[in-house]
């Protein structure tokens, strides 16, 4: 790690590794830090991405591809299930990653194309000179170094310590903060090609439980609810133990993972004098299916790209930085997140009833495809009293 670079990436997952790969291949010097001794551990993540997306940055590699999902299965509150076959699904689908191997096959990539990768390294704080951010002081192996750069990309998670340090507001309220826990189960009975996504209030409040396959009788099963739902004997983990009993009682629990994810909006501004903001970090999580592999990855290398351009004109104030955040705000991911923001806040209203009449109607619909578009607007076409309730959002959809 030297003691100057053009770009400076805090974090080392997907929004940090696309980051870090494409700043070298557009000609600059740049050094990726990573807070914890091993890319990629602990996964924090149910680790599905849609087969379109992920083709969008790599070519599938059986070593992190865990299962190709060929259908998927919506659960309603009264148990009724709604299955997505692969005729609908088909490429709309996607994989189940094997996050351990496909973070460090990016960060590889990223040390591969020239980057500097400097892992169990921690920015503790920033370097601001003038109100604009010049680097970061890094601790690594006991000792504290100065590091330099033109530009930093804070895509250090949902926690963004480095974003709050240099004067962003990262605030995420309780409500918009999935509590989230899941289990790797081994010896159970799944669907190998499918995924499964639970809803209700008495199986997951305000957020759904998942099955997302790893194998012939392998799978992630997880659940996030609402912040402001968990306390004492009604926690994430207390109804996914509960489910687990019911549902597998002879599976075995190979991994334990909790942590948050943010389904809120995205933070006001993604850029300061010298700062960008990729990923989780920038809260550019979907709000309603709480995916983010995708959005970590165009937002990353989105960062490298609008560096670039700014670095050689000389120019990285807030203002030339600005490109960044009215792109990807422009952009279909952009656009995506705030309208599935709209429909995570409706749904989230909804008691049982409700869901279980929106899942029963969805049941008959013959989609062409499927995409959470064109999902909402076949519920709103059959169902047109959801006009008046989703308000404006239906009729930009509609």
């Amino acid at each position: 790690m030297k003691n100057k670079y053009d770009v400076l990436v805090i974090g080392g997952g997907p929004a940090g590794a696309l980051a870090a790969k494409t700043a070298v291949e557009e000609g600059l010097s740049a050094c990726l830090v990573e807070k914890r001794p091993a890319i990629g551990a602990p996964v924090r993540c149910a680790e599905g991405i849609g087969k379109e997306a992920l083709h969008e940055f790599a070519e599938p590699d059986p070593r992190w591809i865990s299962a190709v999902m060929t259908g998927a299965s919506i659960v309603a509150p009264d148990g009724f299930s709604m299955k997505l076959e692969s005729h609908l699904a088909g490429n709309k689908v996607g994989y189940i990653l094997d996050r351990k191997f496909f973070d460090r096959e990016l960060v590889w990539k990223a040390a591969e194309a020239g980057a500097d990768i400097a892992i169990k390294s921690r920015a503790s704080s920033p370097i601001i000179e003038k109100g604009h951010v010049k680097g970061a002081k890094i601790e690594s192996c006991g000792s504290v170094k100065n590091v330099t750069a033109d530009v930093v990309i804070a895509a250090d998670g949902v926690e963004s310590k480095f974003s709050r340090w240099c004067g962003i507001d990262t605030t995420v309220p309780v409500r918009e903060i999935m509590s989230s826990v899941q289990y790797v189960m081994a010896d159970i009975d799944i669907d190998p090609h499918s995924t499964v996504f639970y809803l209700g209030n008495e199986v997951a409040p305000e957020g759904y439980l998942w099955i997302f396959p790893k194998g012939e009788r392998s799978a992630n099963v997880g659940i996030g609810i609402s912040g402001k739902k968990s306390g004492e004997g009604h926690r994430a983990k207390d109804y996914l133990d509960r489910f687990v009993k019911k549902t597998f009682p002879r599976g075995k629990p190979i991994e334990y993972i909790a942590g948050g994810v943010s389904v809120c909006r995205p933070l006001d501004c993604t850029v300061s004098d010298g700062l960008i903001i990729a990923g989780d970090a920038a809260r550019v999580v979907d709000p309603l299916t709480g995916g983010g592999i995708y959005n970590g990855m165009y937002t990353g290398r989105l960062a490298a790209k609008v560096a670039t351009e700014c670095i050689g004109k000389g120019d990285v104030s807030k203002n030339a930085l600005m490109v960044y955040d009215t792109t990807w705000r422009a952009s279909k991911m952009g656009k995506a997140i705030e309208r599935n923001y709209h429909i995570k806040e409706y749904l989230i209203k909804q008691p049982d009833s409700k869901l279980n009449e929106i899942i029963h109607s969805v049941s008959k619909i013959n989609l062409k495809e499927f995409t959470t578009l064109s999902l909402i607007k076949e519920i709103i076409s059959i169902n047109p009293k959801l006009m008046l309730e989703l308000g404006a959002l239906a009729a930009s959809i509609s």
